[in-house]
């Protein structure tokens, strides 16, 4: 008997609940809604716990907004039998730790996920237990989560299967705009001096800086060119987190030099993280490119630019709309230009993987949402296609089929080749797929 392997869906940045559990009953401290930046701040002497102590912050479940219809439809569409449900998995972790330490929680999680898969009835009879597999699905830095897991495992990685759905795979301008103001695309709109904080002590978001080639535009030659060094930012944003240092460490000494250490630190960690991305490759695994289906949003406005300027108090960030640009299939005199576009966070240039060619990219757009998704295109509209890429009913029918094998009777799945990529040269992982 053959069977699909159960999948596990990993959320992005934010997209988990988050609950204190040192009061009795716990506290829930982060929602879709509900923001607490005082209890979800992480302390600087050490990242890892919470700024205001005692606490104990863990993940509860994941958003049910973005996430549950792509779950449930999931669960339904890839068995065949309502008697042999495929289970699908989320995986909901504290999106505030380092990578590093998500990926070891998330390999511990896949080897869980194998052991209660080896306990349902038709997976043993299955085979199941000879060979434990699972399939893979991750949202935006879920994707990196996903990538860094495979890049660690290698060969012994038990997966079959990997759907990555507009995930920064070089980053995004909008982690600089959340670590300088507080407000960006990646998260809550709201703009003050607590989630500022919050955002500057929060690891992961340093791993989302951008790295795009030509993306950066620095005006002074004696300036460095990257955002991973910290030359390179704004003093104000150094100065919050030696404030943030004074404020939660009072009691210790030389703060300035510890602010400027810890703020050094995380920028050095997300480099080291950023190009070991950038130099993984599929041969490590036992993965092809026809298993992996990397999905990038287009034909949104995004900020693909950023211009960095010299001042005498130092960097100054432009952080302007002229840099928001959405110029997929404007000129057909001139396709050189329709990269320039994105899902409104994600730069189309930055969801693509190195260990990917553009060939097997496969495009969408907020015009694929069908005629019956009236409220997902509102919400797109408002929230950003890139946070609710995942309800898109089209994609649900690409990801069963990428994940069963199954043909496309009726011709309900398509995808857009990659800026420069013509349809007969488009080697997306699901095949054959109509190109628009």
């Amino acid at each position: 008997m053959e069977f699909i392997p159960p999948v596990i869906f990993v959320p992005g940045i934010t997209g988990t609940y988050l609950r204190d559990e040192y009061p009795l009953p716990p506290d829930r401290v982060w929602g879709v809604t509900q923001h607490d930046y005082a209890r979800v701040a992480l302390h600087p002497d050490d990242p890892r716990f919470e700024a205001v102590e005692p606490a104990r912050v863990r993940p509860d479940s994941i958003f049910e907004v973005p996430y549950k219809e792509i779950i449930q439809e999931l669960r339904y569409n890839l068995c065949h039998d309502e008697d042999q449900q495929v289970p699908v998995f989320p995986f909901a972790y504290d999106w505030r730790l380092p990578l590093e330490i998500i990926e070891k929680q998330f390999s511990d999680f896949v080897d869980e996920v194998i052991d209660r898969t080896k306990l349902i009835r038709h997976y043993v009879e299955a085979g199941y237990v000879n060979n434990p597999k699972v399939n893979l699905i991750g949202h935006s830095m879920g994707g990196l989560i996903i990538t860094g897991y495979l890049d660690k495992k290698g060969t012994s990685a038990p997966v079959s299967k990997v759907v990555t759905l507009a995930t920064p795979y070089k980053g995004s301008f909008e982690a600089v705009i959340k670590i300088a103001t507080g407000t960006s695309n990646l998260g809550s709109d709201t703009s003050n001096s607590r989630e500022r904080e919050a955002a500057r002590l929060t690891s992961s978001l340093y791993h989302l800086l951008p790295a795009i080639q030509d993306a950066l535009e620095v005006d002074d030659p004696k300036l460095p060119t990257s955002l991973f060094d910290p030359a390179l930012w704004q003093s104000s944003v150094v100065a919050s987190v030696l404030a943030y240092v004074q404020k939660q460490m009072a009691f210790i000494a030389e703060q300035n030099q510890k602010a400027q250490a810890l703020f050094a630190r995380f920028l050095e960690a997300a480099q080291a993280y950023r190009a070991r991305i950038d130099q993984f490759q599929l041969s490590k695994t036992n993965l092809k490119p026809e298993d992996w289906l990397c999905v990038a949003g287009v034909n949104s406005e995004t900020r693909v630019r950023m211009r960095i300027t010299s001042t005498e108090r130092g960097p100054l960030f432009d952080l302007s709309s002229k840099y928001r640009l959405n110029l997929w299939r404007k000129n057909k005199q001139d396709q050189s230009k329709w990269g320039l576009t994105g899902d409104g966070t994600v730069p189309f240039e930055a969801a693509l993987p190195n260990f990917l060619k553009p060939e097997n990219i496969v495009c969408v757009t907020p015009e694929d949402y069908g005629y019956w998704e009236v409220q997902d295109k509102v919400v797109a509209g408002v929230a950003g296609f890139h946070a609710i890429l995942c309800n898109m009913d089209m994609l649900h029918r690409l990801i069963v089929r990428h994940f069963t094998g199954r043909p496309d009777v009726g011709g309900n799945t398509w995808g857009y080749p990659a800026p420069g990529v013509t349809a007969e040269k488009w080697d997306p992982a699901v095949k054959p797929l109509r190109a628009k």
